[in-house]
């Protein structure tokens, strides 16, 4: 799916004077018949290089730039096992140290994407609040490093450690724990819960918010935050979801 992003540019206008009269075209033709045409705008007082420049008002100049939906995961779907490392404290992190937790949300996400960066401030305050009531958090990155080498380890320990993440930034190397969710983009959001000793259960597959980058809506994390109350207050969550927009999962060259 293709979307819109847009930045504001100037244009310049640029405007040569002109010498309206015919009779002094027709003088000018004459004079520089005789001499090189450099000296002939010297003569008639005009320099070859001056331009007279007008700036016009700024417009909108539109630019494509690549973004896809989270889709293809049916609710009911049951959370892959996986064993990942967590580039900021060396830690290897399993699905079976989650089994304590009633619920568990798995967010895949990236250093560079604009999506994230949007949200970024906000998935830290909301993961804070309700890691205090009960919730297990983890995020994971499976951006290729090879042609994003901004979204590597080394770079993932430090934004970690920017933003102050409370939960664990993993890194899947392989990308075949992404494969493994059916993750195909960033941010993307998967919210698991536990019933008895059962696996983890999918319950929603979908959106943080409606703010974009773009839009001028105001996030508030409103549709994961309302999934996530009715996992954990034991209610069913709806099973309309909008799904999550945000850049592609940039897989390794084949």
């Amino acid at each position: 799916m293709a979307g819109v992003l847009t930045v504001t540019v100037s244009s310049i206008g640029v405007y040569r004077r002109s010498l309206p009269l015919r009779r002094t075209l027709y003088a000018t033709k004459a004079i520089c018949s005789s001499v090189s045409s450099s000296k002939c705008y010297s003569r008639m007082g005009w320099n070859s290089l001056q331009r007279r420049s007008t700036v016009l008002p700024s417009r909108k100049l539109v630019i494509r730039a690549a973004r896809i939906e989270s889709e293809g995961v049916s609710l009911g779907f049951r959370a892959p096992d996986f064993e990942l490392p967590e580039p900021l404290t060396g830690k290897t992190w399993k699905l079976d140290d989650f089994e304590p937790y009633p619920a568990l949300l798995v967010m895949f996400i990236c250093n560079h994407c604009p999506f994230v960066k949007h949200l970024k401030k906000d998935i830290v305050k909301i993961s804070n609040f309700y890691m205090k009531k009960g919730l297990a958090v983890i995020a994971i990155s499976s951006n290729s490093a090879t042609t994003h080498p901004q979204d590597g380890p080394d770079f993932m320990a430090e934004d970690a450690k920017m933003f102050n993440y409370p939960f664990p930034y993993l890194y899947d190397e392989s990308q075949d724990v992404a494969r493994n969710f059916g993750a195909v983009c960033t941010p993307e959001f998967f919210l698991f819960k536990k019933d008895g000793r059962r696996p983890f259960e999918l319950v929603y597959h979908g959106q943080f918010d409606d703010s974009r980058p773009s839009n001028n809506v105001r996030i508030t994390g409103r549709d994961l935050c309302l999934a996530i109350d009715s996992v954990l207050s034991g209610q069913p969550v709806p099973s309309f979801q909008k799904p999550s927009v945000g850049c592609s999962i940039k897989w390794n060259p084949e």
